[in-house]
């Protein structure tokens, strides 16, 4: 195991680390303590990712959990329900965003937190050290958002994310919108995954040297982006409420409260976890300091290896241009 830092703790943003391949600088998502096979844990999270490709069932995830627990939370059946004035529409995005909860970056975002729970004793300690970068995860999170729902609402139907008639080539303006974003967002997330593990260049080190909680920012932007690339069906309703109010502050609250809503599962079952097995996770990875590095790692493999391949590859199986091997419910 290449390991260039002496002190069982995270180095400083910025250190300097040989990894015997090449030095790299190091930031929240890159600790310095590389894993001897990283080959055996990149190929084992992209297999993960595709076999996760093969069982995933949208229609399931979207409607028997997404439209179930929107029902439960606004009180009636969301799905095509009219959203009757600014109030009812501020409370549909909060609903809609929670229902959407289930997506491949939250997983990534919060199992690169996982090893941040630091070197805190008390339960209390980790929770409240914890609340830093959820923190700004939200500013990353909002800041697109927000700018995404302004858009919406001045430019209104016109956006592409409205239009789902098909062109010329067969596809729908939604549907190539979609493709070219989490396309992206899934690359970013494999090349932070590498970054991990010490085969690439951490992206954020020279950045953190100066905003250690840049990564974080980054994190947040990505999930901000899934509303840019969103087909959800609740979604939709909401950006069609939104688009055609052509209010910006409307726009800007309903999307970033959306947003929000897509977090609140995942970061109480993250807070959850600290406040119960926070203490072993911190043994367990001063232990072996590469475990951290493996966590991160995997978290941005899997999910970047299931956005790519999903949004852009499974999704030409459902034009019946290749074949792609599916579970029978898939």
């Amino acid at each position: 195991m290449s390991q260039a830092v002496e002190n069982p703790g995270p180095p400083p943003p910025a250190a300097v680390v040989t990894t015997g391949v090449h030095q790299t600088a190091t930031s929240m998502f890159v600790n310095g303590h590389f894993p001897r096979r990283r080959l055996l844990v990149i190929v084992l999270s992209a297999l993960a990712g595709f076999l996760l490709t093969v069982v995933w069932s949208a229609e399931f995830v979207d409607q028997t959990i997404g439209d179930n627990v929107a029902d439960t939370m606004l009180g009636h059946e969301a799905k095509d329900a009219p959203i009757s004035g600014i109030l009812a529409g501020i409370a549909f995005a909060f609903a809609s965003g929670v229902a959407g909860t289930f997506t491949a970056c939250n997983v990534a975002a919060f199992g690169a937190l996982a090893p941040a729970v630091g070197q805190t004793r008390t339960a209390r300690g980790r929770v409240l050290q914890m609340f830093k970068p959820l923190g700004w995860l939200s500013v990353g999170m909002i800041t697109i958002s927000a700018t995404y729902g302004a858009i919406v609402a001045l430019v209104g139907t016109r956006m592409p994310q409205f239009q789902t008639a098909t062109v010329r080539v067969g596809w729908s303006p939604r549907m190539i919108q979609s493709m070219i974003v989490f396309g992206i967002i899934g690359l970013i997330m494999i090349f932070l995954g590498l970054a991990a593990l010490g085969v690439v260049r951490d992206p954020m080190a020279r950045i953190s040297a100066r905003f250690p909680n840049a990564p974080m920012v980054l994190m947040g932007a990505l999930i901000g982006g899934f509303l840019i690339g969103r087909p959800f069906g609740l979604f939709r309703q909401m950006f069609r409420d939104a688009a055609e109010s052509h209010n910006v502050l409307y726009g800007i609250v309903a999307f970033s409260l959306q947003s929000l809503g897509n977090i609140v599962i995942m970061a109480a079952i993250f807070l959850l976890m600290v406040l119960l097995a926070g203490r072993r996770l911190q043994n367990w990875i001063a232990a072996e300091p590469s475990r951290a590095s493996v966590i991160v790692a995997v978290a941005f493999i899997v999910a970047g290896v299931f956005t790519v391949l999903y949004w852009d590859v499974r999704i030409l199986e459902r034009r019946e241009l290749i074949w792609y091997p599916l579970a029978p419910w898939a």
